[in-house]
């Protein structure tokens, strides 16, 4: 992106929306199905409840992006026109999007060369601007690339206001919305199956939802190479969960266990609930079907919920293409039907499908934990 295109960002607006945007956007938020998943993953299991974000306008994380924006106009962060520039593998920056139309932010986004071709035209379509890096940081990867061009940014467009969306509360708190649709449509909860990469959605609708079911499980989903729960950071195939980073929304002290799901897991999974259930997803989807299965299938007489944060589109290439699973390695034929059990997520590197009931922060673990 050259300077006179960010500059032109800073100064003329989201051409679709204009400076004032158009609040009733905000209408459409929110109020996805519910669907109820009796599909094997990979086995028999007896069904479990799953939130259908990725129908909703804007995707899942259009919930946080409205909030983070309405936040930081509120605290006075954010003024009326001013542009609104992140980092995204692509679901945020949808969401960005539709809150920059909504409440009249021109939005600049940076993504890299891995984002898929459909998911660029999209975002630009929308309204987005899109700077993208095209090699990733020798430590944080991809994630860490887009960080550093995003302050190289922010320091061309001075009166651009970052979300960091990693670290900002307002992230979890635009989840109140699903929390309270979840309790309207159940009349009880035992498991909750949530992925996480910025800890956002399963931060904010944990603590509401135990307000109502104070003994409900919280299961994390991570992805294999992510360094969230404290394993080794390697390059990820996935995208949609997991991180390089520590993001400090990640609500460690509320989790019960976590799963890490590969690649091969993941797809199958997909591909299973898109064969037999229609909805389905990307990554993230597969990811926490297979554990909300798992959890449904261990936890009998249990009712067993999880969030689908995206839908299949942007995954046809990928998920749901056999030459992608081919050249990637990927047999979702030979997927595990159960995960390896860890003591600790130190213990040993997961690099399948593995689960583990001790969870800390990885930042703040006592030194013992640390060697």
């Amino acid at each position: 992106m050259t300077t006179a295109v960010l500059a032109t960002a800073a100064t003329t607006g989201n051409r679709t929306a204009g400076t004032t945007g158009n609040r009733e956007l905000l209408d459409l938020l929110g109020r996805t199905p519910l669907a109820h998943v009796t599909v094997d993953l990979p086995c028999p299991q007896p069904g479990f409840w799953a939130k259908l974000e990725g129908l909703g306008v804007g995707g899942m994380k259009a919930r946080a992006a409205v909030s983070m924006l309405l936040g930081a106009e509120k605290r006075g962060e954010l003024r009326p026109g001013a542009p609104v520039v992140e980092s995204t593998s692509g679901t945020l920056g949808i969401g960005l999007a539709f809150a920059g139309q909504a409440l009249g932010h021109p939005v600049v986004l940076v993504g890299d060369i891995e984002l898929e071709p459909s998911m660029r035209q999209l975002l630009r379509a929308h309204g987005a601007r899109l700077e993208l890096v095209d090699r990733p940081e020798a430590e944080g990867g991809w994630q860490a690339a887009r960080l550093t061009r995003l302050r190289e940014l922010l320091t061309r467009l001075p009166d651009a206001y970052w979300p960091d969306q990693y670290n900002n509360p307002d992230n979890k708190a635009g989840y109140a919305s699903l929390a309270a649709e979840l309790v309207d449509r159940l009349d009880h909860l035992d498991v909750l199956v949530c992925s996480v990469g910025t800890g956002g959605h399963s931060a904010g609708i944990i603590g509401p939802l135990r307000r109502h079911w104070p003994r409900l499980r919280l299961i994390g989903v991570d992805a294999t190479g992510s360094t969230i729960f404290g394993q080794p950071a390697r390059a990820r195939l996935m995208r949609g969960l997991g991180s390089s980073i520590h993001p400090r929304n990640v609500a460690y002290d509320a989790f019960d266990e976590v799963h890490w799901v590969g690649p091969a897991e993941a797809a199958d999974a997909c591909r299973r609930l898109a064969r037999s259930s229609f909805v389905s997803g990307g990554w993230s989807t597969g990811a926490v079907a297979l554990v909300a299965a798992w959890a449904a299938r261990v936890h009998p007489g249990a009712v067993v919920a999880t969030v689908f944060p995206d839908g299949p589109h942007r995954y046809l290439g990928s998920v749901f293409d056999d030459d992608f699973a081919a050249t990637h390695g990927i047999e979702p034929a030979t997927a595990a039907t159960r995960p390896v059990e860890i003591p600790h997520p130190k213990a040993v590197e997961a690099t399948g499908w593995a689960r583990c009931g001790t969870v800390t922060d990885p930042v703040v673990a006592p030194p013992e934990e640390n060697p």
